[in-house]
């Protein structure tokens, strides 16, 4: 595939990045609603699979993970539609306020929206209704696509092909998606009280717990191959990364240990998902901190 040539948004948001204050803003906020709307996406994907296999019962049980995933992705777009430069500027490459032809990025987001709303529409009882696991497993398939081409989008147009290349398949955002949308599964369930839900035995707490230490794993040695690179860059916020384990990885493992034990362990499931957010986003500035030109991995 022809990288594709660089349009009138693309320029624009190439020539606010010149200016401090937009900058500043690309650093703080454009990893935040990436950060909010992968988790998003991992959420969906999970529910999907889910009723796909027949484990979510009640419409409650599969209308608030719904709900919860739209509003997190849904920040992105609602920052792009508000005044301003900088990380508010576009949505997935789409400008909502100058442009009328949103991207391929932007379209293949709002087209993972059908089959959430035919899950909203056809949610009732058990979820035994052929067609609620079909459009289930769509909306497994449609959350996992846009996350893959949003992120492949994202790195072909930000990240400067002499340092990296697209990857074809975003293991790291994938792996983090699965945590951080498994995570918000486990609290949407603990929040209603839904007894007997798959998304609170220790066979999930477990698969969540591996998940972390996947991806602690695997984001260490991308870390370390950076820092051989750029060892100018990542020697002074090295000192950092011991905060961005702990809340990202140390805090959620810990309330998934004590969610096998507690009798009552929303709170400390409540404490795990903004932690692990939190633990993210930190992560993201630092990269974005090496690569100044870089917004994301």
């Amino acid at each position: 595939m022809q990288p594709t040539p660089p349009s009138s948004h693309t320029a624009t948001a190439a020539n606010d990045a010149t200016v401090p204050g937009a900058r500043l803003a690309t650093h703080v906020a454009r990893p935040l609603w990436r950060v909010l709307a992968t988790s998003g996406y991992g959420l969906w994907t999970w529910l999907g699979l889910a009723l796909a296999l027949g484990q979510v019962e009640g419409r409650s049980g599969t209308l608030v993970p719904l709900t919860v995933g739209l509003v997190l992705i849904g920040i992105g777009l609602v920052l792009a539609c508000l005044p301003g430069r900088g990380a508010t500027r576009d949505w997935y490459g789409w400008q909502p306020r100058r442009d009328t032809r949103p991207t391929r990025a932007a379209l293949l987001a709002f087209a993972t929206c059908l089959p959430m709303l035919a899950v909203a529409g056809l949610a009732r009882g058990d979820n035994e209704f052929w067609a609620t696991r079909a459009v289930g497993a769509l909306l497994a398939l449609c959350s996992a696509a846009s996350l893959a081409y949003n992120n492949y989008s994202h790195r072909r147009r930000w990240l400067r092909p002499a340092l990296s290349q697209p990857e074809p398949l975003p293991v790291r955002r994938l792996i983090f998606a699965a945590y951080a949308g498994g995570l918000w599964l486990w609290v949407c369930t603990l929040a209603q009280g839904l007894q007997g839900s798959p998304f609170t035995t220790a066979p999930w707490l477990g698969l969540l717990v591996g998940l972390a230490l996947v991806l602690a794993v695997v984001e260490s040695l991308g870390w370390r191959a950076l820092g051989k690179r750029r060892p100018e860059r990542t020697t002074p916020l090295r000192r950092h990364r011991g905060l961005v384990v702990v809340l990202g990885y140390g805090v959620p493992v810990l309330a998934l240990l004590l969610g096998l034990r507690l009798s009552s362990p929303l709170p400390v499931a409540a404490l795990a998902v903004p932690c692990c957010l939190l633990g993210r986003w930190l992560e993201q500035r630092q990269f974005a901190a090496v690569r100044r030109s870089d917004t994301a991995r």
